[in-house]
């Protein structure tokens, strides 16, 4: 064999190209366009989306595109165009629609469907593309702005942001074709988690979007977009071009808003009052303020999350109690229990906050447990406040909401979104189980405005205890309307049998209050499909928390008032055959990097997190990379971060050179030692000592922790070594890693520090990989008692139940 060096000159790179990035004449991905347009008229916009498909390849494509959509849109239509034909989606039950595209697929014809994973994520796939074809799907949507403080904001997502994954990983086939492993924690997980391209990828998603404001009448005092930079036509504001889809589009519209009661004429009211103006009666409070500190919190996130905290603590009076709990995959306490607000209280909390840095995973329930826990034993009189500052980015939100929305119901729940790709709806539904705010900070330019408004939130509110009265309306279906705060007007939908006005009463300064709002008739179809998203997001929001008699309901007002929902999808089968049997090809289309977030500038060493995240978009006909595979593992999505500044579940992945069909497969090569990551979804390492006395309070002190702290690491340890399909050399290595974390954080285990060390020696020449992998077994049964972790309860017919009908595969 002969090697030929080959000169620089010849080996240019593209320009604007991200490692691993493959170019073709072609393109190599098959999302080709994106366009957004919407209409704003007053507080609510008319959208519509159109995602262009290009099959690069010379065989039939199935793609897939994981996506965001606003929180509160009420999708009503879905349309595909290929070939100069126009096919009309069908709203359906999710497994029929399902069942239909399938067959279609099978029949060689043409067809897309869309599903909502998330009130904020969605799944379209279209399948049999024919080779160098363009395919188009359309969604019509409508959806509410929120306003505050004078202002209007218009929020259009766009870009899924990788998402923290808890739990060990279930058996069965995945429920998509995401990198994330689909949990006991997060059934779905593989339906939320789409690769993510290298920063710099050649040839970007084609994106377009505008916006035309119609204010009704008032006068438009200013439009800013805070993220992009736009330009402005009269009343219409543009996306200059070449901006990538990797955060939101935030547009504020500055007017005055006015108190008003619409009727559609087809029974259903919009209601809007403005604040009064009152002097909010101070009660003394009990808060709890949790900050996430986990990786994606890294950057200038953690900076805007410590001052944010801070800012909450100077907030407080010393008639009020406070507790100050930091968290990642571990919780923190700044001190015991609950402390008087006095001035030495609050400087060691905004003290044990400037320490604050991102490390680990965003392990959201305990620390919510350990809130409602603390306001538990509130006493009578005092209002009970929890503030949570975080990104979001976590995969279990029904878990949570299943675990602990209950107790967050009986207390006012504030949470602060930090991230230009915010998990916007997950932070809306949690503050609305509280009748609390949810003030999203996408900038830190935007922080001190946001600050000034979180400031007041968490004061008493003017107007409590709200109710309807005049307007006969029908039972159940007003959405919730909380209380009404200083400069927020409160914002009410529902259904009613007969009125022309309505009267709001409530209690304000201890005394009642009610103000009478005159209807006016407004034909506007927007007003029942926003009402209906509301309604729909309500029933599933008690569904995930238990009622899961729900289901027929559910579906039935999603069909019957044309919106989608997580129970249904839009589905549209073209009648012509074009195809043979199905696709010959599948792709999973990758998502942008989120801007803002701390990516790796080069390839890191293996066994790092990011390392272990380097999943690219391989054509989904390929065979599931086994979990979990060395160096790119699944089992390492679980895990976060040790030190700052680093990403979490799902986070960063990237695109890699072309795999078989030319779609972008493959990974990164593994190199250097590796470092000792956190276990998954258990303790990380310590950090170092601070300054003057280190961390638990003596220079380089560790605390000691029993082996039962992180047995059920040991334990999803175990197991996955046991799901092995062979003895793997590098997998093993990895391990060690982590069992040697783990041992540094019970302060030493002879067992553990043995261990880690016979497997790190793994990637020594001659190891042996059967007697290492039987070694390992043979320690971790030890020390777990052989336990293994529980299976899914049995469902019907004998056969696991891996969840609700709509996350099953």
């Amino acid at each position: 064999m002969r090697i030929t060096s080959l000169e620089p000159a010849r080996c240019l790179p593209v320009p604007d190209a991200g490692f691993g990035a493959l170019l073709t004449e072609r393109g190599n991905l098959p999302l080709e366009s994106v366009d957004v347009t919407a209409d704003i008229s007053g507080l609510i916009a008319g959208v519509e989306v159109t995602q262009g498909f290009r099959n690069p390849f010379d065989v039939t494509l199935e793609a897939t595109y994981v996506f965001p959509l606003p929180d509160r849109a009420a999708v009503t239509g879905f349309r595909m165009e290929a070939d100069d034909r126009v096919i009309e989606g069908v709203l359906k039950e999710r497994g029929q629609a399902r069942a239909d595209y399938d067959r279609a697929l099978r029949e060689g014809r043409r067809a897309a469907i869309a599903e909502e994973d998330r009130p904020d994520v969605f799944t379209i796939r279209v399948g049999n593309i024919l080779p160098g074809e363009r395919v188009s799907v359309r969604l019509t949507m409508s959806q509410p702005l929120p306003y505050e403080d004078g202002a209007a904001t218009f929020r259009f997502p766009l870009v899924v942001a990788p998402r923290y994954i808890p739990g060990s990983p279930i058996d069965g086939p995945p429920a998509g074709d995401g990198t994330a492993p689909d949990t006991e924690a997060v059934p779905d997980a593989s339906r939320i988690s789409p690769p993510v391209l290298l920063p710099g990828f050649p040839d970007p998603v084609r994106l377009s979007l505008a916006a035309t404001v119609d204010t009704a009448g008032l006068e438009l005092r200013e439009l800013a977009s805070s993220l992009h930079v736009v330009e402005e036509e009269g009343h219409t504001v543009r996306l200059r071009p070449g901006e990538r889809l990797d955060r939101d589009f935030v547009l504020r519209l500055s007017f005055d808003a006015s108190t008003s009661l619409q009727l559609d004429g087809r029974g259903t009211f919009a209601l809007t009052v403005l604040p009064p103006p009152l002097e909010a009666t101070r009660t003394p409070r009990d808060l709890v303020l949790l900050l996430d500190r986990s990786g994606s919190m890294g950057g200038w996130k953690m900076i805007c999350a410590r001052r944010a905290a801070a800012r909450i603590v100077d907030t407080l009076t010393p008639q009020d109690r406070f507790a100050v709990l930091t968290f990642d995959s571990v919780v923190e306490q700044a001190f015991e229990g609950l402390v008087e607000a006095s001035d030495r209280n609050r400087y060691r909390a905004v003290e044990h906050l400037a320490r604050v840095d991102a490390r680990g995973g965003t392990e959201l329930l305990e620390p919510l447990r350990q809130a409602t826990t603390l306001l538990g034993g509130a006493q009578s009189g005092r209002e009970r406040v929890v503030v949570l500052v975080t990104d979001g980015q976590v995969g279990n939100e029904d878990q949570i909401l299943e675990q602990a929305g209950g107790a967050l119901s009986a207390m006012r729940v504030h949470t602060v979104g930090i991230d230009r790709a915010v998990n916007a709806g997950f932070l809306g539904r949690l503050a609305g189980l509280g009748a609390g705010r949810c003030e999203l900070v996408e900038s830190e330019d935007r922080l001190d405005a946001a600050m000034d408004a979180i400031h007041r939130r968490i004061g008493a509110p003017l107007v409590t205890g709200l109710s309807l009265k005049d307007l006969d309306v029908e039972p159940g279906t007003v959405t919730h309307l909380g209380s009404i705060f200083p400069g927020v007007p409160l914002r009410a939908y529902g259904r009613y049998l007969e009125g022309s006005s309505v009267t709001v009463r409530g209690t304000a300064a201890g005394a009642p209050w009610e103000e009478r709002v005159p209807g006016v008739t407004a034909d506007h179809p927007a007003i029942r499909a926003v009402w209906a998203r509301a309604h729909l997001r309500e029933l599933e929001d008690r569904y995930a928390m238990g009622e899961h008699d729900l289901e027929s309901r559910i579906v039935r007002t999603s069909l019957e008032y044309g919106v989608l929902c997580r129970f249904t999808a839009y589905v549209a089968v073209d009648t012509r055959q074009v195809a043979g049997e199905g696709p010959e090809h599948r792709v999973i289309q990758p998502v942008e990097p989120p801007s803002g977030w701390e990516l790796p500038s080069a390839a890191p060493a293996a066994g790092t997190f990011a390392a272990g995240m380097m999943l690219t978009a391989a054509p989904m006909s390929a065979p599931r990379m086994r979990m979990p595979a060395p160096g790119l593992g699944q089992a390492d999505l679980d895990q976060g971060f040790v030190g700052g500044g680093g990403q979490e579940g799902g986070g960063p992945v990237f695109g890699g050179p072309a795999g078989p069909g030319g779609a972008p497969g493959g990974g990164l090569p593994r190199s250097g030692p590796a470092p000792r990551p956190a276990a998954p979804g258990g303790p990380p390492m310590p950090a170092p000592a601070a300054p003057g006395g280190g961390r638990w309070g003596r220079p380089g002190a560790r605390p000691a922790h029993r082996l039962d702290s992180v047995r059920p690491q040991l334990t999803a340890e175990l197991d996955r070594l046991r799901a092995l399909p062979a003895p793997d050399l590098l997998y093993l290595a990895d391990l060690g890693t982590r069992l040697a974390a783990l041992a540094a954080f019970l302060g030493g285990n002879e067992d553990l520090e043995t261990l880690a060390r016979e497997l790190e020696g793994a990637e020594r020449p001659g190891a042996d990989a059967q007697a290492l992998h039987d070694r390992a077994v043979e320690v971790l049964t030890a020390l777990t008692g052989g336990g293994s972790s529980p299976s899914p309860a049995p469902g019907p017919a004998g056969g696991q139940r891996r969840g609700p009908f709509w996350k099953r595969a």
